[in-house]
């Protein structure tokens, strides 16, 4: 087993808000490590929607999550954070004795840390996609059968088959419905009914295509698939009418959302109300003093579930731990603009006005 990494901060959660809690934690002074259960950092940014517009960033009119993801990734870099990625947390407790009352953490890979802070920023947990139960069909999955697109190129100019109703399933439509590199061959579309949970703008945009004759529409439940020489070959399709249709296919996509779940977190001994830890909204502490829970993953009075939400509740949690790295040590709010000390602990340097 590996050595126990001494550390004053374990982040959970490489997204966006654990990102920038690194950030706040590292104009303390604060050195984090990070760990995500995903191989990359970015979160749901990255999972979810990487190349989907975001508008509300304060200052950023509009990136993609990816954009979001990099730019953060450039502004934590003086803080030289450590990250354990593809790593689930196992194991959350106090040690009270010998250990000087901190945290004793291990990951699923068995990587052991004694930490005196903990901040969870999980968003929601992690996601597993809501699976289309049909026979046969789990052999295909990920080779010709997907929950999600990590690499629009490969199904570029193939006979796509996409089953859903809401924004991802609309909004990959669009993608490889339209002109350029990952254009694919052919796409239809099926979902159980003809109304949508996707953005109106985007079911608009796909219904004129399939007017234009670039894709095809219909509605309708999957109820099972056609093998040809050990591949999936089609998507059978019982209509309202209860005709069975079978739809010769090269790629399977389904979107029929993700399914949050909290899984080791719930063990923790955290205050939970509906899936979500309880903290207060001076320090985003939780129940349990020295860890806190930031973004998507905590509940307060008045809570939005907003990026830039998540972002104001790191720095103030930040502000929070550092009563317990640094015990003896009085913490002064400063800033960036106008501190020599943060300049120094930016690595760039003070600007000198005439």
């Amino acid at each position: 087993m590996s050595d126990i990494v001494e550390a004053d901060a374990v982040v959970v959660g490489a997204g966006p808000v654990g990102l920038f809690q690194v950030f706040e934690l590292g104009l303390l002074e604060i050195k984090a490590h990070v760990i995500d259960t995903l191989p990359y950092p970015g979160g749901q940014c990255i999972e979810l929607y990487p190349d989907k517009p975001i508008y509300d960033i304060p200052a950023v009119p509009v990136c993609t999550g990816r954009e979001l993801t990099d730019n953060l990734m450039k502004q934590i870099a003086p803080f030289g954070a450590t990250f354990h990625l593809g790593q689930e947390v196992t194991v959350v407790r106090k040690e009270e004795s010998g250990a000087g009352g901190r945290f004793y953490v291990e990951t699923a890979k068995g990587t052991r840390f004694l930490t005196k802070t903990i901040f969870i920023a999980g968003g929601m947990g992690s996601f597993q996609p809501r699976l289309l139960r049909l026979d046969g069909l789990d052999a295909h999955i990920d080779s010709q059968a997907f929950y999600r697109v990590r690499n629009p190129a490969q199904f570029a100019g193939r006979d796509l088959v996409i089953v859903g109703g809401g924004d991802s399933a609309l909004d990959w439509t669009l993608n490889f419905a339209q002109d350029g590199p990952n254009r694919a061959g052919s796409i239809t579309l099926v979902h159980r009914r003809d109304g949508f949970s996707a953005a109106p703008a985007s079911v608009a945009k796909m219904k004129d295509l399939v007017a234009a004759g670039r894709m095809n529409f219909l509605i309708g439940q999957p109820t099972g698939i056609e093998e040809a020489d050990g591949r999936l070959a089609a998507l059978q399709v019982t209509t309202p009418e209860g005709e069975v249709r079978s739809l010769p296919l090269e790629m399977l996509l389904v979107f029929f959302g993700l399914s949050p779940k909290l899984g080791p977190i719930a063990d923790w001994g955290l205050g939970i109300d509906r899936k979500q830890l309880t903290v207060d909204t001076e320090k985003f502490e939780t129940t349990v003093p020295g860890i806190f829970a930031v973004g998507d993953v905590n509940t307060y009075p008045g809570k939005k579930k907003l990026i830039l939400s998540g972002f104001h509740e790191a720095a103030l949690a930040a502000f929070g731990a550092a009563a317990y790295v640094f015990p003896e040590k009085r913490i002064h709010l400063q800033y960036t603009t106008t501190s020599v000390k943060l300049h120094k602990v930016l690595g760039v340097e003070t600007p000198t006005f005439d």
